[in-house]
Formats: structure tokens, sequence, C-alpha cells
């Protein structure tokens, strides 16, 4: 818009002399002046722009700083979010750990007490076992033995072999098992006499039954016929348990006598 006024402005400045004749000197102020209106509205209007211009550019940047500080505040609140989630995370992680080693701790001192209980009752089980009541211990044989008295040998023994289950530490249990096999004697099942009286010889020796189950050993292998046996049977007899009675009595078999 500057150039074309000032190409106009040249123009007339340089047709002046042509056309002196033509216009006076208000004439020419008139056309110079309405130019220099014209040059000025529009400068006026071209710098109107540029100031609508320059200030939507304005407007734009405000926008963009606003735009750029509000994501950068919303930035900062998520990485302050994140922080806080961060934190709560660590401590329930803590607060899990802390819990789970309780429970173990808790688990490890119930499993000392149940143990120490299983053994304070295990204690009392077996101390039980080896002080059983004399009076019990006692009845119990005498029942066992007088069902032998009576004849009735199958439960005589049983009975003296729950006697032998309910008290290993009595003083009683080798003669409880001489007549275990003395009751199987009886019932002419000599193999299980025999063997009964083996296990006596064999858990006792020192038995004051020890010479008699010998005996019955003796007695059971000459009713099967294994006289040869028996005799082999009387003689260990006489060596190892000299001066009993039941050596005596197999000193008289021995040499025929009964």
């Amino acid at each position: 818009m500057k150039r074309q006024a000032a190409l106009l402005l040249g123009l007339c400045l340089a047709a002046g002399p042509a056309r002196a004749g033509m216009f006076d000197d208000e004439e020419a102020r008139k056309a110079i002046t309405a130019l220099r209106a014209q040059v000025e509205a529009s400068q006026k209007t071209g710098e109107e722009r540029l100031v609508k211009i320059e200030t939507g550019l304005a407007r734009i940047e405000t926008l963009v700083q606003d735009r750029s500080i509000d994501l950068a505040r919303q930035i900062d609140e998520l990485k302050q979010e994140l922080a806080r989630m961060r934190g709560q995370i660590e401590v329930q992680a803590h607060q899990v750990e802390t819990l789970d080693r309780r429970q173990k701790d808790l688990y490890v001192d119930l499993d000392a007490r149940l143990r120490k209980l299983e053994a304070g009752a295990q204690a009392q089980e077996k101390q039980a076992a080896s002080t059983p009541d004399p009076a019990v211990e006692g009845k119990a044989y005498e029942a066992a033995l007088n069902q032998f008295k009576l004849g009735n040998y199958q439960s005589s023994i049983a009975a003296f072999q729950s006697f032998l289950a309910g008290f290993p530490q009595s003083q009683q249990v080798s003669n409880a098992q001489y007549w275990i096999g003395n009751a199987y004697y009886e019932l002419r099942d000599y193999k299980m006499a025999i063997a009964a009286q083996q296990k006596l010889l064999a858990s006792w020796p020192d038995s004051a039954k020890a010479p008699d189950a010998l005996l019955n050993v003796a007695s059971s292998q000459s009713a099967m016929g294994e006289t040869r046996a028996a005799r082999e049977t009387l003689q260990a007899l006489q060596k190892k348990y000299p001066g009993t009675p039941a050596a005596e009595q197999a000193k008289q078999r021995a040499s025929g006598k009964r």
C-alpha cells in the first residue's frame, strides 16, 4: 500500500510541469492533500490489521502458555499421585511382610507348645505304664491263673497274653509265659507249647520257671514221639539247672522212673 501511494505521488509530481496550465496551486494542494489522506488511511488500515494480527498472535501465545501451564500442572499432579500410590504399596507390602512373619512365629510357637504337650503326655503314659497299680497287676495275674486251674486253658492263654501286654515290666512275666506254654500242652498243642517255653528260655533264662519250662519242652517232644529229642532236652536240663526239682524229675525220666 505504501509503495502504491509513493508511485502515485511520483506520477503527479512528474506530470506537474506538463500540466501546469491545467491546474492552479489550490487544486494542486487539494490533490496532494487528498492523496496524503488516502496514504494515511491506507497506513492506518494496515497498522490496524497488523495490530489485530499481533493481538491474535499474542492471544494464541497466551493460550499456548496457559495450556502448557495446565499440562505441566496435570503432569505434576499425576507424579504426586503416583508417588502417593507407591508409598501406599510399600506400606501395604511392609504390613503383609510383618503379618506373614508374625504368623510364622505364631506357628512355630504353637508347634513347639504342641510338641511339649505331646512329650509330656507320652512321658506320663510311660510313667503310668512303668509304674502300674500293684493291686491291678496282681488281680490280672490271679484271674489268668484261675482260668488255668479251672481247666479253661484257652481263656487262660488269652488272659496271660493280655497280662504280658498290659504289664511288660512285671516280675511275673516269665511265670505268665510259662503258664501259656503249659496251657498249650494241656490242649495237646505241643508245637505251640514248645514255642511258648522256648520264648521263656530265650527271654528269661535265669527265671525260676526256666527249669520247669525246659521240662515241659521235653514232655511235649515225648508226646509228639520225638524220643531222642526229649532225651537230649532232659540231659540239657540236668546240666544247665542242676539241683532243681525239675532237674531231679529229668533224671528220673532219663532212668525210666516217673
